[in-house]
Order: C-alpha cells, then structure tokens, then sequence
C-alpha cells in the first residue's frame, strides 16, 4: 500500500491493527503518524486510549502489554511507537502481529532504515498489517513533488522557481514542506509561484544562484558569470563550493550526454536527460558552445577543484577563490 492509499483510507476511517512505517524519508511517516495522532480519537478520547512510546526507552513486551489492553469509552486506542528503529529485536514482535488487537491501532516509526523483506518478519508484516517503506526522493524527481504538493494546496510554481527550491534544499521532504508552507501562509490561493516570490519569501537570489550560473556559462557569458561567482564567494554559507560542483557536474554531464543522443528531438532530450522540457532549451543552446572534447575537460577541472576544496592540493586558498578559479579555467 503507498501513501496516497494510506491516507485515502485513513480519511474514510478504515483502519488496521498495525502500521509498521520504516525507510530513509521520514516525511512520509511523519505525515502518516500525524494523522493517526490527531483523527482516529477524539480530544476527549485521547486521555485515556492514546500513549506515546520511545524505542530507547521501550521494549517489545512493554509495547505489547499496552497494544492488548482494551480503549476506555472509545472504540479504538492508538499507541505510537517513535524510534523504533532503536529497539533491540524488533522481530520479537511477532507474536503480536499473528494475532493483534482489533480495537487498537499500533502505529511503529521505523526510521532512516528499513527490515530485511526476506526474513519471515517482514514477510508476516506484509501479511497481517500495512507494512510502508518510505523511500528517499530522487534529485530529478523533487520539482514534479514540488509541483504536486503546491496544486494539492491550490497553488502552481514556475519550473525555475520549482527547479531552484529544489537545488538549494535538496531532498529532504520535510525541510521543503516547511518552505513551500511558508509561501502558501504568504500568498493568496491561486498563486502560481515565480523566482521572486522566492527570493522575497525564502531567501534565495532569484539573480545569483546555480541555474542563473549555469544559464551565463552555457553562453560563455564571462561577466555574468564572473558576478554571480563573486556572489557565491561572499556568501559561502548560502553557496558553498560543494553544491556548486555538484552542481555543475551533473549540468556538464548532461551537455556531453546531449551530443551523443541519437534522437535530438526536445521530448527525447527532456526523457533522456531527465529534466523538465522547459530546460531543454538550455542544454540544446550549451552544446553548440562546448564540444565534447571541452566537456571532459571541464570534467577534470571539476574533480580538480573537488579535491582542492577537500584540501588536497591547496595550501591556502579560501573556498570563495576556489570557486573563482574553476569558473576562470572552464570559461577560459
């Protein structure tokens, strides 16, 4: 069962025994947990049916003891289990997922890690309760979310505004809820979010960041480039030199990859390069300035200044400077 499943089912009051919520994203669990936490009991209710455990202060028979008691004046209790990840021998559970109790909905947080599906626990899991593994998001995947979770909320985002919210707060679904959050509380409904909403909003430069710098070097745009490169240098908190790389790296990356596709046509590319259409553009544009051969150098440039920023090879130059030279060796 996935999340939108989950949810629709908890929204029309079906519920199960047992959820066991494990894997590396832990927004997903959050928002699941949360759910179950705030509507299946009344406020009343909750009093006496609805306890909270912590998996370094809990064992499987302290959580089993509470899972078979029966609710006071309600229909259901719900137990939660935080931190289940920290039990030791969390398979010992096994007893009371056979047969649990059907007026008590065991919610288990099973964080950053995930059981091994192969052993007859996750199998029973899978059997007898709604086993959810919530899985980190992909890099290429985080603006499409983006967009989704803003229509959910009635709101659109321009695909740069998206794709730059996206690089600057990389893949932590619960870091960039709170963000989009705070331009939903901000902006009246029907919005369709742009680059100056965010800067204004978040704090992020819709004039010097990553894609801006991108844009300038597909042209060779040496003084754009130069001036948003000297942003980042005296703002290294914000721009540090390794998203830059990184940055840069999968951007060149896919330049190089563009001049070897066999079929060049835009919907092709945006498949091939996994990115949106409306920045096929831009890599179609980059190509014609930078040939294959300069491509790899660029490649060896980045991995030079990779390792200078790790400090191999550098005896004092400041990140900013770093920076500053890599961008005057791929231009030059």
């Amino acid at each position: 069962m996935d999340y939108e499943d989950i949810l629709a089912n908890l929204k029309k009051k079906i519920y199960h025994p047992i959820y066991f919520l494990m894997g590396e994203e832990s927004y997903f669990i959050d928002q699941i947990t949360d759910y179950i936490s705030k509507n299946v009991l009344t406020d009343a209710e909750k009093s006496f049916n609805q306890h909270v455990l912590y998996g370094k202060d809990t064992d499987i028979e302290t959580i089993i003891t509470h899972a078979r008691r029966f609710p006071m004046m309600a229909n259901h209790q719900v137990i939660v289990v935080k931190e289940a990840q920290n039990i030791k021998k969390i398979e010992d559970l096994e007893a009371y997922v056979k047969a649990p109790l059907k007026s008590t909905i065991l919610v288990i947080n099973y964080k950053y890690k995930s059981i091994d599906k192969r052993k007859s626990f996750a199998k029973l899991l899978a059997k007898n309760c709604v086993l959810f593994e919530s899985k980190k998001i992909y890099d290429n995947k985080l603006p499409a979310w983006i967009n989704g979770y803003l229509a959910a909320h009635k709101y659109s985002i321009t695909p740069q505004a998206s794709a730059m919210m996206a690089e600057y707060l990389g893949t932590d679904l619960s870091k960039v809820s709170n963000e989009l959050n705070k331009l939903i509380i901000t902006l009246p409904e029907g919005t369709k979010i742009t680059p100056e909403h965010i800067e204004k909003n978040i704090g992020i430069s819709k004039d010097y960041n990553i894609f801006e710098l991108q844009n300038a070097l597909s042209q060779r745009n040496v003084l754009k480039s130069n001036q948003i490169i000297n942003y980042f240098a005296a703002n290294p908190s914000s721009n540090p030199i390794t998203r830059t790389i990184s940055s840069l790296y999968y951007y060149f990356m896919k330049i190089l990859t563009y001049h070897f596709l066999p079929d060049k046509s835009p919907n092709s590319v945006a498949s091939a390069l996994q990115v949106a259409p409306y920045f096929v553009r831009s890599y179609i544009d980059a190509a014609k300035v930078y040939n294959p051969k300069k491509l790899v150098a660029i490649m060896g440039i980045l991995r030079e200044y990779d390792m200078k920023s790790k400090g191999m090879g550098n005896v004092s130059s400041s990140a900013g400077d770093l920076q500053k030279e890599m961008i005057y060796k791929i231009l030059h």
